[in-house]
């Protein structure tokens, strides 16, 4: 996306303060408007009209230790608050990110890395309830990258967060409310390509562990996540197939979920692609049931022009098998960036 405000400012982030003091840097915008139609076959769904406005602002600089700085804020629709984080680029180590949660940190950045010509099985608005990997997304933390100790080709992060389902927390406030089930939690994802791996291959793995009051016969352990995939462009082609799996610690009646995704993308030129993509996920527990989407999409784009186009199917949507959870949707999308 391209900048359309330039602002100098004297300081980005008022907590750095006390370690350096930052010269000056930019805080620049930008933005993007989606526009979609969405058509579901022989059902009442109201207007199929529908938008997404998005605008980031993001700000950068350096401390007089030689430290970077950057800050992002993103609002989506209506001006809705998305996220906030802060990443200081320590020399010698890497980036260190301060995040507000709800964004993709940790495993949540693995949760469905199959290659796509736009989205993934399930994300161009069927709307299939499938649950994936999240980790300790959720809730405000503490992303390490050590870009700097690890091999050419090789990228970890590591992610705490003191509380898995407490997020947003203004300066000197605290995130979430009492009673949460869910505690702290730490994510460390994996992934290896460029000169780690043979000539476009990519290999990636995650693993998650979140602490999990137990008090009740439906929570009877903690919440225990992995995920790993492969990634391989020759020619034109990218095939990829990840797997994972969640342990969300409940008593008997949703154990778990297991779940397999595999995806192609065919790039006809710089501009035009066409892919497919399969994602299951089996709800464990009493009863066993599996949710499949899949997806034909082509998209193409031009400068700050994106025109998109998914078919959609989705057995069995939100892990239940009633007629209305069989369902086929066709989305058509526009996007402008600026």
């Amino acid at each position: 996306m391209n900048k359309i405000t330039k602002l100098g400012v004297s300081a980005l982030c008022g907590s750095l303060a006390a370690v350096s003091a930052a010269s000056a840097g930019d805080l620049t915008v930008s933005g993007s408007a989606d526009m979609s139609w969405i058509s579901f076959p022989k059902e009442q769904t109201g207007n199929p009209l529908g938008m997404g406005s998005n605008i980031s602002f993001a700000g950068s600089g350096e401390l007089d230790n030689g430290w970077t700085v950057a800050f992002a804020l993103d609002n989506t629709n209506a001006q809705a608050f998305s996220n906030a984080r802060v990443t200081v680029g320590v020399a010698g180590l890497g980036d260190v990110r301060i995040d507000m949660g709800l964004s993709g940190t940790g495993i949540d950045a693995m949760d469905d890395n199959t290659p796509t010509a736009w989205e993934e099985a399930y994300g161009a608005g069927l709307g299939t309830g499938i649950d994936t990997v999240a980790g300790g997304s959720g809730g405000s933390g503490i992303q390490i990258t050590p870009t700097a100790l690890m091999p050419s080709g090789i990228v970890t992060t590591f992610h705490y967060t003191p509380d898995a389902d407490g997020s947003n927390a203004g300066d000197k406030a605290s995130g979430g409310a009492t009673g949460h089930i869910l505690g702290s939690g730490w994510d460390a994802t994996l992934t290896a390509s460029g000169d780690a791996t043979p000539e476009g291959l990519t290999m990636y793995a995650g693993l998650s562990q979140i602490d999990q009051f137990q008090n009740t016969s439906t929570v009877t352990g903690d919440i225990s996540e992995w995920t790993a995939g492969i990634k391989y462009a020759v020619g034109s082609f990218t095939l990829g197939y990840q797997y994972s799996e969640e342990d969300n610690g409940g008593g008997t009646t949703k154990t778990g979920y297991d779940n397999t995704g595999y995806g192609i993308v065919f790039a006809i030129n710089d501009d035009l692609s066409v892919s497919y993509n399969n994602y299951e996920s089996k709800q464990l527990g009493t009863t066993e049931i599996t949710t499949e989407a899949s997806s034909v999409q082509v998209a193409y784009s031009s400068g700050g022009l994106s025109l998109r186009v998914a078919e959609q199917t989705v057995d069995n949507a939100k892990y239940t098998t009633t007629a209305a959870a069989q369902r086929d949707a066709t989305t058509v999308s526009v996007a402008l960036a600026f």
